[in-house]
């Protein structure tokens, strides 16, 4: 962490422009609560998943091709009815409006500008319809298959009012993972007393920044498509036992199907990670997978997304479309992630710390450098079109 910690200082001191994921974090992780922070930068168990989602990337060798003409290059792509600046959209964070004040609004914001899609968490701190105001296009909506399915059925309805056209449906939460920050911070129970006001008052405290801009400017502290069903709340921990109980473990395939006769956009399925479940998700219904370890945040010890999308490329063989979700820091690893066998990718992380870190307008700069490296990524692998891009660019020597 010395090192970080220098690294922010540096930047502080010179007035440095954050270049990469690492740059924002280390601005995040200064800026936030330590709670806020390691919700988001944690994972579950030892953390290995998540480790390995990134360190995957970085294993991964691409083959430098030279005196290629690439003076035209072009980096969009069309998928489920839209046209994207780029093969990237944001993935659904929960609680992103504690990161930053109303950080969803922002977000969408930051994702139209650039040309990309933006996904709403059911457990976001705005709400459909505060989203919905902000934007100008439709955006995505993450959903969950809660035990209460009237809920379930109102959230389909609300998300169809105000324009939502693609679902994502999180089916990797049956149970939710051991993450053990959160419990030593008191996020999830334990912590202790004095753990639980060293990571709450006295924390707040000590970030001025955050707490006058989240802490008092941010209100309301609730997530705003879940307050009707815990009218009472109004904090996010006090929706804490409500959506807790509500993630139901008997969810099968067949929720799914009923699922998809409700909803008459596309739906993609997030959470996959086996070929077999691939192949399920789209005996379903589904338009779409997302190949995803929830970020490393479920069971820790299993695959990265890089390195099951391969398979479940082949196993599936173009019946839906292939998004991946995990370890992509930027450009380059969203160049591996498409010649992995995927047709796009998602990031989370980083888009919460940039924005976390300098709002809506880091949020931009960030998505343009990830789409300046991209483009730099296709260039000196000879590539001028994401239709190009494929397994022959990956080094195997």
């Amino acid at each position: 962490m010395k090192g970080a910690a220098t690294g922010v200082k540096a930047m502080a001191s010179l007035n440095l422009a954050p270049a990469s994921t690492d740059d924002y974090r280390r601005l995040a992780e200064r800026r936030l609560p330590r709670a806020l922070f390691d919700y988001v930068d944690g994972g579950a168990g030892a953390e290995k998943s998540l480790r390995d989602n990134v360190d995957d990337f970085a294993r991964m060798k691409l083959k430098q091709r030279v005196m290629r003409d690439v003076s035209a290059l072009d980096t969009t792509v069309s998928l489920f009815g839209e046209t994207w600046s780029m093969p990237l959209a944001l993935a659904p964070i929960g609680m992103g409006g504690m990161m930053r004040r109303r950080a969803e609004v922002q977000a969408v914001k930051a994702a139209e500008a650039v040309g990309v899609p933006f996904c709403l968490s059911t457990v976001a701190i705005c709400s459909l319809e505060e989203v919905a105001k902000a934007a100008t296009r439709p955006f995505w909506f993450q959903l969950y298959m809660l035990k209460d399915r009237g809920a379930v059925r109102e959230l389909l309805g609300r998300a169809k009012a105000v324009g939502v056209k693609t679902l994502v449906f999180t089916v990797d939460l049956a149970v939710v993972g051991a993450r053990y920050r959160d419990i030593r911070n008191g996020l999830s129970g334990g912590g202790g007393a004095y753990g639980k006001l060293r990571a709450g008052l006295i924390d707040y405290l000590l970030h001025p920044g955050w707490l006058l801009d989240v802490g008092v400017g941010g209100k309301p502290h609730v997530f705003g498509n879940l307050s009707a069903y815990v009218p009472k709340a109004t904090t996010p921990s006090d929706f804490r036992s409500w959506v807790d109980g509500q993630f139901d473990p008997s969810v099968t395939w067949k929720d799914i199907e009923l699922l998809r006769k409700d909803w008459d956009g596309a739906v993609l399925i997030k959470g996959v990670l086996t070929a077999e479940d691939a192949g399920a998700a789209v005996d379903a219904g589904a338009d779409g997978v997302i190949v995803s370890n929830h970020g490393g945040r479920q069971l820790d010890g299993v695959s990265s997304a890089l390195a099951a999308t391969p398979r479940i490329a082949d196993a599936l063989k173009g019946r839906a479309k292939i998004l991946l979700d995990g370890g992509v820091r930027g450009g380059q690893d969203l160049l591996r992630a498409v010649a992995s066998g995927a047709d796009a990718a998602l990031i989370g992380r980083p888009w919460i710390f940039a924005l976390a870190a300098e709002g809506e307008a880091g949020l931009k700069n960030y998505l343009s450098l990830v789409r300046r490296d991209f483009l730099g990524a296709m260039a000196l692998t000879g590539v001028t079109r994401v239709a190009n891009i494929d397994a022959r660019l990956i080094d195997r020597a």
